[in-house]
């Protein structure tokens, strides 16, 4: 029973005039936009200092280059060097996902790769193209205009989604609507990741086989017909060398994984394996049995292609489509890569200047033939273990790019698409996380549920309908959190002073005649009618078990936020408890909440003295208040027998 009090100050309660609606409306847009306040850090600086804080800020180079030194530098050559032997491989290989030309993968990592080493505010983060964003741009642009027939349309409508890609990836970082990005969850990327590695891996049959007709259509159905229909086209050979090269690549990666020490293996690996691809394409290109290649790959820089992007109202929802979509999953994955291998030097990246920074490398990059670039895991993992210290390691990266384009691009001609097949598919069978879906099961099952439908719907639907399908699970859920939001019956731990949930701890008890409630979520209108009857719910239950209900004690802490319809919801409440005879009490409401409830008058109707700081306090008041009510009742019921 709780001890009597008769010093409580229920007046403790800040009960200020409401702020005003601008410094309200300021307040929630610097938390939502300015999060980490940039600006405040400039707050004292002299203007030479504030302008040159405010480069480094937006200019992350300049906060960088001024501490660089020739030890750092030796650490980033390396890295550069070891990503370097990665990004061409990779950049050939992606490029035929895309169903572009070889050449397009190798710019790709060279112009990109200049813009994030100036804009980039993560030092681990290695750019390059991306294998389900490549094959998500061939479904997306190849169902407008066949890449086949009309090549050279193709490719200007892939350099102008990889432009829309930029604009939209440059205006989320400008308007600090990083948010945006989050409604793509940890468990939709990872069945959106592993139903595209299946698909990919499948896809790679054709170039593992020797099979020249194929579909176009990417689900796990069309590409096992298309596999099986064309058995009179598979190649023995072309099988043989495929499967050493993926052996062989798996084996690498394997050695890797349990001897971190020889990362440096698996990075090497599929360059050694196109350079063994080149040799035997160029040994037996005139035998009976030769092996096919990329075809020819000329010298030269990247040529400019500002003035071949297509904005044509016919194929412009093909490019918006692949545009939008493909630039959420690049930021979502370049964003989190980033942030991962942060965390693990203790440091933090800023996701909306890495989305500038992405958002100017797409933009640049398609006015200088090279489609869509992020942070991909693989090349960002080598760089990693590489040991950069700097997004100086990109800069050595477009070098060496640039060297290769200058010098050795004919000499790659050479490389056999088997040996690119089975390079897509030792990455792809890395992205297949049956660990991580197991976890997610074990903990969540929703989540679980929304990772099955983005891994079955990318890998029997499509790729974007297996997105929106996961997403929109993801929301439907988020929905169901603010339709039914938490709420638990408070009970006080023996000895204590806490209140806790008395579902949580069974040894917790309510005062008799008190019903203590914690609300844990803003009310809005979506959930008023859900709250007003779970409170009535818990009333008639207490009744029901025949325990008389004075006091309802609602405590407000966890509710961050209510709407006019929640202030009608608690005013209702207090009317219906009135009719009832039972008091109702707010205990600890947040600043917005209490201002909203004295804007709506709402205070006045339950008075100041019915609002409590603290639980305890509540208790007191509802305690003192019922022994005060009984000693009123047995004077006036003596002094009527009088």
């Amino acid at each position: 029973m709780p001890t009597h009090n008769s010093s409580m100050n229920p007046s403790q309660v800040n009960f200020n005039s409401p702020r005003k609606f601008g410094t309200t409306l300021k307040s929630k847009c610097k938390e939502t936009f300015f999060p980490d306040d940039p600006f405040r850090q400039f707050k004292n600086e002299k203007p030479l200092g504030k302008a040159k804080k405010t480069l480094q800020y937006f200019v992350p180079i300049f906060e960088w280059l001024p501490q660089y030194n020739l030890k750092m530098f030796r650490f980033d050559l390396l890295a550069g060097i070891t990503i370097t032997t990665l990004a061409i491989p990779q950049g050939i290989s992606y490029a035929k996902l895309a169903e572009i030309p070889p050449i397009i993968g190798l710019y790709s990592s060279f112009v990109p790769a200049l813009v994030y080493a100036i804009l980039g505010s993560s030092k681990h983060v290695a750019v390059g193209t991306v294998a389900a964003c490549s094959l998500l741009i061939a479904d997306t642009i190849g169902s407008k205009v066949s890449s086949k027939d009309d090549p050279t349309l193709y490719l200007h409508l892939v350099f102008t989604a990889a432009f829309i890609t930029g604009v939209f990836q440059a205006a989320l970082g400008f308007l600090r609507l990083g948010i945006l990005v989050d409604f793509l969850s940890h468990s939709t990327i990872t069945g959106f990741m592993g139903g595209t590695a299946i698909i990919i891996c499948l896809q790679q049959l054709k170039g593992l086989l020797g099979v020249s007709h194929f579909t176009t259509k990417t689900d796990v159905v069309s590409v096992l017909h298309a596999v099986f229909k064309n058995r009179n086209e598979w190649k023995w050979e072309t099988a043989v060398v495929g499967m050493a090269f993926l052996v062989f690549l798996l084996f690498t990666r394997y050695l890797s994984q349990r001897k971190p020490k020889l990362f440096w293996v698996s990075a090497m690996a599929p360059m050694v394996v196109v350079v063994l691809g080149c040799l035997l394409a160029y040994f037996t290109r005139d035998r009976k049995y030769s092996i096919q290649t990329v075809g020819n790959l000329h010298k030269g820089l990247n040529p400019i292609s500002i003035k071949y992007l297509n904005f044509d109202a016919e194929y412009l929802p093909s490019t918006l489509k692949a545009g939008i979509i493909t630039g959420v999953i690049a930021l979502a994955e370049g964003i989190a890569i980033g942030r991962s291998f942060a965390i693990m030097n203790n440091e933090q990246v800023d996701g909306n200047k890495e989305m500038v920074a992405f958002g100017f490398m797409n933009i640049v990059g398609s006015c200088f033939s090279c489609y869509l670039t992020t942070g991909p895991f693989s090349k960002t993992a080598v760089n990693y273990n590489s040991g950069c210290k700097t997004a100086a390691s990109n800069l050595v990266m477009a070098i060496g790019m640039m060297l290769t384009l200058l010098f050795l691009a004919p000499l790659f001609s050479y490389t056999p698409l088997v040996a690119l097949s089975a390079i897509i598919m030792s990455a792809m069978l890395g992205l297949i996380k049956y660990e991580e879906a197991y976890h997610l099961f074990k903990v969540d099952k929703f989540d679980f549920c929304i990772c099955l439908a983005a891994f079955f719907g990318v890998a029997f639907i499509s790729m974007d309908m297996g997105l929106m399908i996961s997403v929109g699970l993801a929301l439907l859920r988020a929905l169901l959190y603010v339709a039914r939001p938490a709420a638990c019956k408070l009970g006080k731990l023996p000895d204590s002073t806490l209140y806790r949930d008395t579902e949580q701890y069974a040894e917790a008890s309510g005062p008799p005649g008190i019903l203590a409630i914690q609300l844990g979520s803003p009310i809005y209108y979506a959930n008023g009618n859900y709250i007003r009857e779970r409170i009535l719910r818990w009333i008639r239950n207490d009744e029901g078990n025949g325990k008389a209900v004075k006091h309802v004690l609602l405590d407000l802490t966890g509710v961050t936020s209510i709407d006019t319809t929640g202030i009608e919801t608690l005013a209702e409440v207090l009317r219906m408890l009135e009719v009832k005879h039972i008091k109702m009490k707010i205990v600890n409401p947040r600043l917005e909440v209490l201002e909203k409830m004295m804007k709506s008058k709402f205070v006045d109707k339950i008075g100041k003295e019915s609002i409590f700081l603290c639980m305890e306090d509540a208790v007191e008041a509802s305690y003192d208040f019922s022994v005060t009510t009984e000693k009123q009742g047995f004077e006036e019921q003596r002094s009527g027998v009088a």
